[in-house]
């Protein structure tokens, strides 16, 4: 969170545009992704699939001044093959309007502290060097003893002992994510039972480890 701060403080010093890139945390962590989550207002945006309701589908948005640029209003051209496909546009405007209507993230956040805590007691349970970073309903159990901040941090995790960590899982029939550097999301299908049950798995692998 400093580090968005510090980011917007400088590029609003220097006149420098500050985008965000939101494909993974867009209407995932917050309605108004991490910016609204962290207090941090881009001059620009960037969005994935979550916005097609998992169909494909992308968008940019920003300050009206840099919009203003973009064709037919500026002289800036973008285009896409499916770019405006009626089809994503409308799963993606069915999708919006339920986050909206019906708001999953205070469920969502919970389902996910209670993972993070299930996995950090079974790994210091089987002394595994470990650390889970989280926010909001997004985390990440890293094979790493220290805080993960940045991509050397990253670059120390322990990746063999993942790749069994992964496979263990897999063999108890829990899919994770398949790199260690890669989040873990949730969505409101997922029950109480389905992650103490991805815990008992996950106490049971890695003390096999």
């Amino acid at each position: 969170m400093d580090f968005l701060h510090a980011a917007r403080d400088l590029t609003s010093k220097h006149g420098s545009i500050l985008i965000f890139d939101e494909v993974m945390t867009g209407f995932r962590v917050a309605y108004g992704g991490a910016q609204e989550r962290f207090g941090v207002t881009p001059d620009m945006t960037t969005l994935g699939k979550i916005v097609g309701g998992g169909m494909p589908l992308g968008a940019y948005g920003g300050r009206a001044d840099i919009m203003n640029q973009v064709l037919p209003a500026g002289k800036v051209f973008q285009a896409g093959t499916l770019s405006g496909n009626p089809v994503a546009v409308a799963a993606g405007s069915a999708t919006l309007r339920l986050l909206k209507e019906n708001p999953p993230y205070e469920q969502l956040e919970r389902l996910a502290d209670r993972l993070a805590e299930g996995l950090d007691r079974a790994a210091t349970s089987a002394g595994m060097a470990h650390t889970v970073a989280k926010a909001g309903a997004m985390l990440t159990l890293f094979f790493n003893p220290d805080a993960v901040h940045c991509w050397d941090d990253a670059d120390r995790c322990d990746r063999d002992a993942f790749g069994r960590y992964f496979w263990g899982m897999m063999s108890e029939g829990i899919y994770m994510p398949c790199s260690q550097f890669e989040a873990l999301f949730f969505s409101q299908q997922h029950t109480e039972a389905m992650i103490d049950e991805t815990i008992a798995a996950a106490e049971k692998v890695l003390k096999s480890l």
